[in-house]
């Protein structure tokens, strides 16, 4: 029984390293630049675009694929592959950058004979947009920097060169693009981590739209010093600078930018913020509305209080009895005859729109299903409101007439009762003796 649960044990163990360490390698994209003077004496950067491979193991480990370029990630108390736990890897895009200290060297504390580094980043994107994770590569080097800007002169990579690198900063959001409706908290989740104790890290969060940029909230660890607030200082000690918007406002859209910096390394990710606010909708009829053949009627369908601006109401008409069959049954006849409203503006910056047709009744649609169906980005499905039109016969002249002259008599009748009460009632009094 020991030996069994011994085995089991080890097997989960095996499970979770697995797990984490799901893929030795993915394919990316290295992003390479040229920087030039053109002409015009003006700085100039081509952008190319490279194949390589980014591959985890050890030093001396041969390339996956030799004719890319490899950076060889060498083990850290930083492993990448942890933010992307659970994912495959043919759901992740990969990219690699030159990462530029401006000419600026600060020793990285690290166990390495080598004085001077080279930098890079690492970005790994969810294809379906879940995550972003930016990792910053360290490669050694023994070349000390020329205390210029550093891309003005990067050393050449030929496209089979392995260069061995360690992880030493990482970011990552679970939150890169958030839809908020109007009142609602939103948080926005940001984490990082470093290679070593005790580091100077400084963390602060932005707003930025249309040109405008303000700063939300800054900590320094170092000094302690906290300025702004929606970030939990205890959280922020354990690498979690997630911000909390307590209250979406229509001016709450915008960009959030969570942004960690360790002298050399600066690293920022953007989080989009996007009001939706999905429409009301009512209709200005009852759900049967009953007419009389030939008589005209304002039918209204207002969606109102949407947010953003782009909205779809459609009329469209049916039968009833053949709408809930899926197999056989006809599609329902849009109407063409239907005007829309200008949009108004709320005072709240939300929009409001109105389609509208005069239907007039006839003996021929009587029993038909008119349906108004609103379509908007904040909707998974279209709000549909309905209402059934009924249509009576108009009546005929006899028929007016013979209510008339039964009014009529009923009118000569109450008369004549009257009379004979008020006749019946004088004589009684007169028979009365005093």
């Amino acid at each position: 029984m020991g030996l069994i649960l011994k085995i089991l044990i080890y097997s989960c163990l095996c499970a979770g390293v697995q797990s984490v360490h799901q893929f030795s390698w993915l394919p990316c994209q290295f992003i390479d630049e040229h920087v030039f003077r053109n002409i015009e004496n003006h700085t100039e950067t081509q952008w190319l675009h490279r194949n390589a491979m980014l591959q985890f193991g050890k030093k001396g480990d041969t390339p996956v694929n030799p004719d890319a370029i490899t950076f060889l990630v060498t083990g850290s108390k930083l492993d990448m592959r942890r933010y992307v736990e659970g994912v495959e890897a043919d759901q992740l895009e990969c990219e690699i950058r030159r990462y530029s200290t401006a000419g600026i060297h600060v020793r990285w504390p690290a166990k390495s004979t080598e004085e001077y580094n080279r930098w890079f980043t690492c970005t790994l994107k969810h294809t379906k947009g879940l995550f972003i994770v930016t990792s910053f590569l360290r490669h050694p080097s023994a070349q000390p920097p020329t205390g210029q800007q550093d891309y003005r002169s990067w050393s050449s990579i030929s496209d089979t060169e392995i260069l061995i690198t360690t992880v030493t900063m990482g970011m990552k959001t679970q939150t890169p693009s958030v839809k908020a409706k109007l009142g609602s908290q939103q948080k926005f989740h940001c984490q990082f981590a470093v290679d070593h104790k005790g580091p100077n890290v400084t963390v602060e969060w932005h707003w930025q739209n249309r040109g405008e940029r303000t700063r939300l909230f800054s900590h320094i660890s170092r000094s302690g010093q906290t300025q702004g607030s929606g970030v939990g200082l205890r959280s922020l000690a354990d690498g979690d600078a997630s911000y909390t918007l307590q209250f979406s406002k229509m001016s709450s859209e915008g960009t959030y930018i969570c942004s960690v910096s360790v002298l050399p390394l600066f690293a920022s990710l953007d989080i989009s913020l996007h009001i939706e606010e999905p429409p009301h909708v009512s209709l200005n009829v009852a759900p049967i509305l009953s007419l009389q053949e030939g008589e005209e009627q304002k039918v209204m369908c207002e969606a109102e209080s949407y947010y953003p601006l782009d909205v779809e109401i459609v009329w469209y008409q049916q039968d009833p009895k053949v709408s809930g069959q899926r197999v056989g049954s006809p599609l329902p006849k849009v109407l063409q005859n239907v005007l829309l409203s200008s949009h108004k503006h709320n005072p709240d910056k939300t929009y409001s729109l109105t389609a509208f047709f005069y239907l007039e009744a006839s003996l021929g649609i009587s029993g038909r299903q008119f349906t108004c169906s609103v379509s908007h980005k904040s909707l998974r499905v279209p709000i549909k409101k309905s209402f059934i039109l009924n249509v009576e016969e108009p009546a005929s002249w006899f028929f007016y007439l013979s209510v008339g002259l039964i009014i009529v008599l009923l009118l000569v009748l109450l008369v004549v009762m009257l009379a004979y009460l008020n006749s019946v009632r004088k004589r009684s009094v007169q028979k009365k003796p005093y």
